[in-house]
């Protein structure tokens, strides 16, 4: 996030006084903590990752999701049954008790790896964040869910607990699959998703994955070769 300051923010503390420029220095400080919480809203960074590794998941992340683009190319469309719309109330807010009912129902048709994810509970403009970056748009999201699938040859999905905080739900979660490549890889993680809630809508506005499952631990997964 940049943060700028207007010609009428500008200040002098040549005459000032030590206590004033005490006062001074939180109001700074309390401003760039601010500016660097504000920032870290869409993607958390793991510390403990070099910035030629992070480059190479994020270069894996694209890399996978244009092969999944291209691989759907020479399968047969995925049917729109879950393109609905859920009917809010009179407010217009959709009870939270339908979302997330709607969010357990999607688990149990592994709408991360199939794509069968009911639109009509998230926000046209919802963020989606993973470890490998982030982007806006559920549409996007549908979209590589179900091309990611394309990649998979098989895959088990399990919701293994539901959390409820006042602004958000999450759904830890427990995921393995065998990659449809050559060298049959398998991929096994454990993790939690974040599901931020509108107060305007009701609707899910961030979707925040974690993995329990170090970034390049899960990248190496890729490049092993199964015993089968």
């Amino acid at each position: 996030m940049t943060t700028t300051l207007s010609p009428t923010s500008s200040f002098t503390v040549h005459h000032h006084s030590n206590h004033r420029n005490l006062l001074l220095n939180q109001r700074v400080n309390f401003t760039r903590i601010r500016c660097i919480k504000e920032g870290d809203k869409s993607t958390s960074r793991d510390s403990s990752i070099t910035e030629p590794e992070n480059l190479m998941l994020k270069t894996a992340w694209y890399g996978s999701e244009l092969l999944g683009i291209a691989a759907s190319f020479f399968r047969s469309p995925v049917e729109k049954e879950n393109d609905r719309s859920i009917e809010a109330g009179e407010d217009g807010v959709i009870e939270r008790q339908v979302i997330v009912e709607t969010i357990k129902g999607d688990f149990e048709k592994s709408y991360f790896v199939t794509g069968k994810v009911t639109v009509g509970a998230y926000e046209d403009d919802c963020e989606f964040a993973d470890p490998a970056g982030s982007f806006k748009g559920v549409g996007r999201f549908k979209r590589n869910c179900t091309n990611f699938g394309y990649l998979i040859e098989k895959s088990r999905m399990k919701l293994m607990k539901w959390e409820e905080f006042e602004d958000k739900g999450i759904g830890h979660w427990r995921f393995s699959c065998t990659m449809a490549f050559p060298w049959k890889p398998i991929l096994s993680a454990t993790g939690y998703t974040e599901y931020y809630l509108s107060k305007e809508s009701g609707k899910v506005c961030r979707h925040v994955e974690h993995w329990n499952v170090p970034k390049m631990a899960l990248f190496k997964q890729l490049l092993k070769p199964s015993r089968s």
